[in-house]
């Protein structure tokens, strides 16, 4: 079980990552002692959304194809409505993230980003949040979706929205230092 101080952690996102939902996880997960890396599409910096508006960027270390999972204990997905919708149309993205299930190690995605998680097939029969555009989409695809601040099963952790994420981010270091998770295939 790893503690959280040499923990791997990466965030996958591309444009349109809802700021907070990026940056909140990226600062609080590193001050907590974490390596945390931040894997997109491009090795070239990602542009956020903030409120109504493009906002800041962030540097990329990892293209999807210098991932591995065994190199990390989690993922992290951030929101907003591009970023999630961009993401779900690349394979590559989606295989991730369905590698990172398989392994039992944790899964978290907040605000719009348990799209991801549909893509990936990793919802049905579990319990879920997301944000609450896309319950339906969530209970449709077999979730048992909840109005929580922050939901976990077997690992996957899921949250609605920016005013979550300090209850986010403490679920996300807890079940890195549970360890791997054992879970059905959804």
């Amino acid at each position: 079980m790893p503690s959280i101080t040499s923990a791997r952690i990466l965030i996958l996102a591309t444009h349109g990552y809802e700021r907070s939902e990026l940056r909140v996880p990226l600062e609080k997960l590193s001050a907590r002692g974490a390596q945390v890396s931040i894997a997109s599409l491009e090795k070239a910096p990602i542009k956020s959304w903030d409120d109504e508006n493009w906002g800041d960027t962030v540097e990329v270390d990892l293209t999807l194809d210098e991932v591995s999972v065994e190199d990390f204990d989690a993922i992290v997905l951030p929101g907003g409505q591009i970023n999630p919708d961009l993401l779900r149309k690349e394979r590559k993205a989606v295989d991730l993230i369905s590698a990172f299930v398989a392994s039992g190690k944790t899964v978290a995605a907040v605000c719009h980003a348990p799209w991801l998680l549909i893509e990936a097939g990793a919802v049905k029969g579990r319990k879920a949040t997301s944000f609450s555009s896309i319950k339906t989409d969530m209970i449709n695809a077999g979730a048992d979706w909840r109005d929580e601040a922050v939901v976990t099963d077997q690992g996957i952790v899921t949250s609605r929205n920016p005013g979550d994420l300090d209850a986010f981010v403490s679920k996300i270091v807890e079940e890195i230092e549970e360890g791997r998770h054992q879970r059905r295939a959804a």
